[in-house]
């Protein structure tokens, strides 16, 4: 992971991108279970066309730069606790054995429901035979995105973020995506956002973090940073994953209350932000919802929303 935006074109091929379980649009009805795809064998996601021959966002792609996500769950239960199982694979179709480590861990995984209410970053752990688990519980039954965020091990290697579609069983409702405001509230926590998301251009996010009105000024470390941010963008869920500018013990950057990110947005549309921070020994996510291109909006009062889980 870098500091700054590992992200820098708009993709096209929206329709390639959205899960089979998403596809039940508006209406309610039950998420079946689908069978497995054929692993190493062309993929819609695999190659998708840029708009004007830029790179493609993060996220979107199941293969690339020779690396592949085999997603070996493709469907859990709602509301069922379960492992999902993942290798990554070369271009031989080869388990990948070797990770450069990044604040402090081999591979970051996130799993996002594609009406972006549901929020997990995992951290799984690799067996013997270099496949990954994690335990995972998804609230609700739907579409939901998987994203592997790792480096591989050898010089000059790139930091590549892999994404593939999984299937969360159950009668499904999809949720309307919350409005945007620049105030999140959680566990008594509020975050304050000021900055714009701005496509084409970098630009500072800072988010200032508060609990019964006062700041809070003792953040704790977390995986090396004082808060890590992921963006994903309404629709096709192109990826995006910055952390802060300045780290724990650099002699500059202060525990708090607020972390700054610079980051760039790959197109104009809507996003969901999710902060990640640590305090009183526990993680804690805050969520916001922005338009990119578009100024911060004014304050408005809180409302429930979901909590995050499984860090």
């Amino acid at each position: 992971m870098h500091t700054g935006l590992k992200i820098t074109a708009f993709a096209a091929g929206l329709a390639a991108t959205f899960g089979t379980a998403y596809g039940v649009g508006q209406g309610v009805g039950p998420v079946g279970e689908d069978p497995a795809p054929a692993r190493h064998e062309s993929h819609p996601e695999a190659s998708p066309q840029p708009e004007g021959g830029g790179a493609v966002p993060g996220g979107l792609q199941l293969s690339e730069g020779g690396y592949t996500l085999d997603l070996r769950t493709p469907t859990v239960t709602a509301r069922d606790r379960s492992d999902l199982r993942f290798v990554i694979r070369d271009g031989d179709g080869r388990a990948v054995t070797a990770f450069q480590r990044e604040h402090d861990k081999e591979l970051h995984l996130i799993v996002a429901s594609r009406d972006l209410t549901t929020y997990r970053h995992l951290h799984p752990t690799r067996a013997t035979d270099d496949t990954w688990t994690t335990p995972v519980d998804l609230p609700r039954a739907g579409g939901y995105r998987v994203f592997a965020d790792f480096t591989p091990a050898g010089q000059g290697a790139r930091n590549l973020t892999l994404g593939a579609d999984l299937a969360a069983s159950g009668p499904y409702a999809p949720r309307p995506l919350p409005a945007p405001k620049d105030t999140a509230e959680v566990d008594g926590y509020r975050v304050r956002l000021d900055g714009e998301l701005r496509p084409g251009a970098s630009n500072e996010l800072k988010l200032t973090v508060s609990r019964d009105g006062r700041p809070v000024t003792d953040l704790q470390p977390y995986l090396g940073a004082y808060g890590h941010l992921v963006a994903l963008r309404s629709g096709d869920l192109a990826y995006l994953h910055v952390h802060p500018n300045g780290e724990p013990g650099d002699g500059n950057t202060e525990p708090g209350p607020g972390v700054s990110f610079t980051a760039s947005a790959p197109s104009g549309g809507t996003y969901r932000l999710f902060l990640d921070f640590k305090h009183d020994g526990e993680v804690r996510t805050a969520a916001f919802t922005v338009r990119a291109g578009q100024a911060a909006p004014e304050p408005e009062a809180p409302h429930e929303q979901e909590p995050a889980h499984g860090h």
